[in-house]
């Protein structure tokens, strides 16, 4: 059974550029640590759990902190939903971009 990609659709919770520029990292790697996104969108600790939390909210993304690798860390990493709605999501900025005009809801 092969899975149907997602279509365009503008997802206002990824929209926040912090949240999107998230979503980018995550979606060409398994995981990353708390600190490479931080450091990745040169922000402040507090912002980068914020944003991670929304997303983490969303069922986006999810948030682990496995222990016995000697300090703890904290990873994340997105989900089959985050990449989908990442995934529709450019494709919705590409159709805008490429002078598609407004959807009908």
């Amino acid at each position: 059974m092969t899975e149907t990609p997602p279509g365009p659709r503008f997802d206002e919770l990824i929209h926040a550029p912090n949240r999107l520029q998230i979503c980018a990292l995550l979606n060409t790697v398994d995981r990353a640590e708390f600190a490479t996104i931080r450091d990745s969108l040169r922000v402040a600790d507090s912002v980068a759990s914020k944003h991670l939390k929304v997303l983490a909210d969303a069922g986006y993304v999810t948030i682990t902190k496995p222990t016995g690798e000697g300090r703890v860390r904290t990873w994340a990493r997105l989900t089959k939903a985050g990449r989908d709605a990442f995934a529709g999501h450019v494709l919705e900025l590409q159709r805008l971009a490429s002078g598609g005009g407004p959807t009908q809801d």
